[in-house]
């Protein structure tokens, strides 16, 4: 309730101001929106979008997921040429910083809650704000993206592998909703130059996690329970232990590895059968084995975009090194669960 006061707020003067984020919408992305949520409700993302005009994407690198864009005509308003770099790219980097500036102002305005912005993080596409909760703090990432509706990007075509479990009809759905695109720096780039935007699917994956069953009644109240939703709570749980006792070794992974391998072993085992609420155990251990077989080939495929490997060959010290810590957790029955 005080996060979505307090972004109401913030959007609504945002938006008082016009110009280029006067049409910002507000779209819940995240574990907590997608009841996966595994603690206190204390850390949030929230997407602020933009609906624009047709755009040109110009694939930056091999990977399908980062990509340069230009406008193909001239908006009614003039208001994104002012983040037109000397090419005519769209700068994502220019615009993030407006909007941070801009909320940056709005903040002194919300009497509701004492709320501050933090510090920028090299590379990292989010606007953070704190939020005072004695005896805690509540952590809201605000990500700035762009609304895009038109054909999906040629790089998806093979992704969204739910035919089996969730119909050919349901994807076919999936692939004419919108698509968007965050103000996210690409790192394998010679040249940092804050001009390029990576896809994402938030919102799909929402839908996805909350209708996942195979039968269109699973884990309804009429329906029956499966172990889905609980495999991924353990899963992204026992990794969030990890990470808090190895920050350092760990600082790769978050819960997008643990996601992007829950839809794949959905995808694999697509049945409600299969995932039977009174098999958790088997289940868990089944879909664990399946991450551990991504570390071990440093291979784990975007969900939506199946080029896009999320395990770098570079990171393989640290991929050995989760692979290890989670082996000791099954062998002495999950210590770490205990705690």
């Amino acid at each position: 309730g005080l996060v979505n006061t307090v972004v109401g707020q913030l959007l609504q003067g945002v938006r008082r101001r016009g110009g280029p984020f006067g049409a910002l919408e507000k779209l819940s992305a995240g574990s907590y929106y997608e009841h996966v949520k595994i603690s206190e409700p204390d850390e949030f993302d929230i997407m602020l979008t933009m609906p624009v005009p047709r755009l040109q994407l110009d694939a930056c690198d091999a990977t399908g997921a980062f990509y340069y864009v230009t406008l193909k005509r001239n908006p009614r308003e003039m208001y994104l040429s002012r983040f037109l770099d000397e090419e005519g790219k769209l700068s994502a980097l220019e615009m993030l910083e407006a909007l941070r500036k801009i909320i940056k102002e709005e903040v002194k305005n919300i009497s509701t809650a004492e709320v501050t912005v933090t510090r920028k993080k090299p590379g990292c596409p989010a606007i953070t704000l704190q939020i005072k909760k004695p005896p805690s703090e509540i952590s809201v990432d605000i990500i700035l993206a762009l609304k895009v509706n038109q054909s999906w990007p040629h790089s998806t075509k093979d992704g969204l592998p739910v035919g089996e479990w969730l119909g050919t009809k349901v994807k076919k759905n999936f692939r004419y909703e919108e698509f968007y695109l965050v103000a996210k720096q690409n790192k394998e780039e010679k040249v940092l130059r804050g001009n390029t935007w990576r896809l994402s699917f938030s919102h799909i994956e929402k839908k996805i996690i909350t209708n996942h069953g195979n039968g269109k009644t699973c884990c309804e109240s009429e329906g029956v329970r499966c172990c889905r939703k609980d495999s991924l709570k353990l899963l992204k749980y026992l990794l969030q232990q990890l990470k808090t006792k190895h920050q350092k070794e760990l600082q790769k992974f978050c819960s997008y590895h643990v996601k992007t391998a829950f839809l794949h072993s959905c995808a694999r085992w697509p049945h409600d059968e299969d995932w039977r609420w009174e098999d958790l155990d088997r289940c868990f251990s089944r879909y664990l084995e399946y991450f551990l077989e991504c570390l071990q080939n440093s291979q784990l495929p975007h969900f939506f975009i199946p080029q896009y490997n999320l395990l770098s060959q570079n990171d393989r010290t640290s991929q050995n090194f989760l692979t290890r810590e989670i082996n000791y957790q099954i062998n002495n029955r999950f210590p770490i669960f205990q705690q």
